[in-house]
């Protein structure tokens, strides 16, 4: 009887650890912030920038749960659609943000699009799509779909010849991987603890 009771008193603590583990998860694994344009901003591009807004988002790895930060002047962020993205279209969007420092939270996978809501300023370039992935693809990077499989434009601005199969791992992989292994070990110490605690 006495070993029965002490069988289910390790059962619990080892399943309480388990829980307490998983739940500790979501703690350390928190999203990476992006800023948008770098040291220079949200701003018209005049040309002399290294690389175009929407060169910069396919250099990046983005996962749900980062975020975008937008610093501007005298402008605003609008989230559009696809539609609109591509005409430059300020009239409906999803979203509007004028704050001078916006953040902008990755919710989902897929593609957000990102126009100026100054007029002209999209047309000059002030834009960007940023393709979120799919958290099956932080397992298996090589299996990633190109931009047009999932609804996103192809033919716009050189867009569709990236390889988001072969882009590098940035501070969010990274971030996600040490938290996982981190999580892992916790949880780990935690159980071993406490059998320790129970066989003592």
């Amino acid at each position: 009887m006495a070993s029965a009771a002490a069988a289910s008193k390790h059962f619990n603590n080892v399943f309480f650890s388990a829980v307490l583990a998983a739940a500790m998860g979501p703690v350390l694994i928190s999203g990476f912030q992006f800023q948008v344009g770098e040291v220079r901003g949200w701003t018209i591009p005049t040309g002399k920038e290294p690389e175009t807004y929407n060169e910069w988002a396919a250099k990046n790895r983005f996962h749900i749960g980062d975020t975008l930060y937008f610093k501007y002047q005298k402008d605003s962020v609008l989230v559009v659609t696809s539609a609109d993205y591509s005409k430059c279209s300020t009239s409906n969007p999803i979203s509007k943000y004028e704050d001078g420092n916006t953040v902008f939270q990755l919710d989902r996978p897929g593609f957000f699009y990102f126009i100026s809501g100054q007029p002209g300023h999209c047309k000059l370039g002030q834009r960007v799509i940023v393709r979120v992935m799919h958290p099956s693809e932080v397992e298996a990077p090589e299996l990633a779909p190109s931009p047009g499989s999932d609804g996103g434009p192809v033919g716009d601005s050189g867009w569709e010849s990236y390889d988001w199969g072969t882009l590098g791992v940035n501070s969010t992989t990274k971030l996600f991987v040490v938290s996982y292994f981190i999580t892992a070990f916790v949880g780990l110490f935690v159980v071993l603890y406490i059998s320790v605690l129970d066989f003592s």
